[in-house]
């Protein structure tokens, strides 16, 4: 009995195994089949990279000075993940902005030529070093946080020997009194004594366009005084450019417009002259609608993140800004851990009374003053300005303004 039931066990055993051999190749053949698919996937997935990449690699090999990982982004940016940018943006700046209230600041940024609250340093109804006919020069601007610090809203001259007729004046200003450690600078531009000029970059605009140097052309170094940033990209702007009476992309009516006529006449307006720019004018350029009007903000500055192109509106960010004011001078202004509606109170609260965003994050705001004949003694209006101060001496990626004298 021990016997057969043993071997009726072994026969059972044996019926299992053999049904387990007859499926083993079709589970084999599953497993092929799966593998197959598989490695499919992965050469499809490799084919379907290979443009993508071609691409990367190609933008990453054309001249630029610009570093790797601002090109990365950018790159990430045109070919349709800007949502993803946005995001992580978005993420970063919420988590190092700064903490509201706290101690304020001992002392501000030097910038500028002179001592602090001197008469050459330009304090208001100062007289010193000027003739009796002294070409106009604004008052201080008015400080927003008290005990004022030394020099805070007070003018200065960007070199030595232009302290009575500066054709620009500099200085800084907490403007922010829920941040009183956020520092703005400001720049204040002589439309008659300086002539404007728009320079192309290497990328932008992004049209086909005669860029020459894409620096600060060696002829014009003699008079050059300063040199700032332009606008957002146009594909983000969807602005105009006009150069050398040229319209290259297309004017768009309602766009905030820093725009310089045939006769030295520069200005910040709002674009109503059609598409094409008629032949007074020289050059333009479009970015967004005006932040300031009539002396007041955009009400519109609440809404949409248009004003920061991935990172909105709200956004405590590097920006940076331009403004008339009534006698027709230009006002700049530019900061970290700025909103659209603090740029636009500050260039406010300096005279502007019509004004427009430029460029905003780290990367791409500059200011730089020259502090002698030549472009020597490159500054930065700000020192914590990302960029070198010699950015603009080689080509630049970007568009950007020069100040020269007449």
């Amino acid at each position: 009995m021990e016997l057969g039931a043993a071997t009726r066990r072994t026969r059972a055993s044996g019926v299992r195994n053999g049904a387990s051999s007859r499926r083993s190749p079709r589970a084999d053949r599953g497993l092929r089949g799966l593998h197959r698919v598989r490695r499919i996937a992965l050469v499809t997935a490799m084919v379907a990279l290979i443009p993508v990449s071609i691409s990367y690699l190609t933008t990453m090999s054309e001249p630029s000075n610009s570093s790797l990982g601002v090109r990365s982004v950018e790159w990430l940016r045109d070919h349709g993940a800007a949502g993803l940018v946005a995001q992580i943006e978005s993420t970063y700046y919420a988590l190092t902005a700064p903490a509201k209230g706290g101690p304020t600041l001992r002392s501000l940024p030097r910038v500028g030529y002179g001592a602090a609250g001197s008469a050459r340093a330009g304090q208001p109804g100062s007289l010193a070093g000027q003739s009796a006919f002294a070409a106009y020069r604004p008052p201080r601007v008015a400080p927003l946080i008290h005990p004022a610090l030394p020099g805070e809203g007070v003018w200065r001259a960007t070199r030595p020997g232009l302290e009575a007729e500066p054709p620009v004046l500099v200085t800084t200003l907490r403007n922010q009194p829920e941040y009183p450690r956020v520092v703005a600078g400001l720049a204040w531009i002589d439309t008659e004594r300086t002539r404007l000029t728009l320079n192309p970059g290497r990328q932008e605009p992004s049209v086909s366009i005669p860029r020459g140097s894409m620096d600060l052309p060696q002829a014009g170094r003699g008079k050059l005084i300063a040199a700032f940033n332009s606008g957002f990209k146009l594909s983000d702007s969807h602005g105009g450019f006009v150069l050398n009476g040229h319209t290259y992309a297309s004017m768009h009516g309602g766009q905030a417009t820093l725009v310089g006529y045939t006769n030295g006449r520069v200005d910040v307006i709002d674009w109503r002259g059609g598409s094409i720019a008629p032949s007074s004018v020289a050059f333009a350029r479009q970015n967004l609608p005006l932040i300031v009007d009539e002396g007041r903000a955009n009400p519109e500055l609440s809404n949409g993140a248009e004003w920061g192109a991935t990172v909105g509106n709200a956004i405590l960010v590097w920006r940076s800004g331009v403004g008339v004011d009534r006698r027709g001078n230009l006002i700049y202004a530019a900061g970290d851990n700025q909103t659209v509606g603090s740029l636009a109170d500050i260039l406010i609260h300096a005279g502007a009374v019509r004004a427009m965003e430029l460029d905003i994050n780290s990367y791409w705001v500059s200011f730089i003053t020259y502090g002698a004949s030549g472009a020597l003694t490159p500054t930065n209006l700000l020192p914590d300005m990302n960029r070198s101060a010699s950015r603009y001496l080689e080509p630049d990626d970007r568009d950007f303004f020069a100040v020269y004298a007449r």
